[in-house]
């Protein structure tokens, strides 16, 4: 489990690329400060593990199912991607929970600056926007994030100078994809309701039901 907050943006040193998975070696420093083999480090928002390391990178697998379903297919030696190591107990939660299971992607259509921030806005598919509500929380790339505008096609987020900072996120450019999950809660919830819904009408007992049944 992650918070969303950036700890360090690493580089991509090599790729090492099979027919549909891969093998990733990253260069960083603060999330390697207390590294072992098996820690799960939050890579652009995806929850990977540590196969091997050094004092200054560390290599994940990168499997078939998610080189599908995120921009790691698309990345390359050279790039920078977003960093976190898994929460411990104890830690305080400054952005929200994040489990690293991302839930698609999305397209970059804007960055405007407004004051001292930058609008960021996201085209998704209507399968992860249904998800999304305004002044909810998202994470982008890792990031967390609180969604200011949504419609049927984009949502909008405020980026602050420190986010702009510490983040890959205002170095993209437009049409680059970006690594989405939304907040967990929406999810469980939808999914209580179609299980309630799926399960057939408890019968009540009434003096019909125990007439019918020949109690009385």
């Amino acid at each position: 489990m992650f918070t969303g907050i950036v700890e360090e943006i690493g580089k991509i040193e090599g790729i090492i690329k099979s027919e549909k998975s891969a093998s990733i070696t990253i260069k960083a420093h603060k999330v390697l400060e207390d590294v072992k083999l098996g820690d799960s480090i939050c890579t652009n928002g995806v929850c990977l593990t540590v196969t091997a390391f050094s004092s200054e990178k560390f290599t994940v697998d990168v499997m078939a199912e998610t080189m599908r379903r995120s921009n790691l297919s698309s990345i390359s030696p050279g790039a920078y991607v977003n960093l976190e190591r898994a929460l411990r107990a104890g830690d305080r939660l400054g952005g929200h929970m994040v489990s690293g299971h991302i839930d698609g992607t999305g397209t970059i259509k804007a960055f405007d600056e407004e004051d001292n921030a930058v609008w960021l806005t996201i085209e998704a598919s209507s399968e992860i926007l249904k998800y999304i509500v305004q002044k909810g929380s998202i994470a982008i790339d890792g990031v967390s994030l609180t969604v200011a505008y949504i419609d049927d096609k984009v949502f909008k987020v405020s980026i602050i100078p420190h986010t702009k900072d510490a983040t890959t996120l205002i170095k993209k450019k437009i049409g680059d994809i970006v690594n989405l999950e939304c907040d967990m809660i929406g999810k469980y919830i939808e999914k209580f309701l179609l299980v309630n819904q799926q399960q057939p009408a408890k019968k009540t007992i009434d003096l019909n039901f125990l007439s019918d049944n020949g109690f009385v």
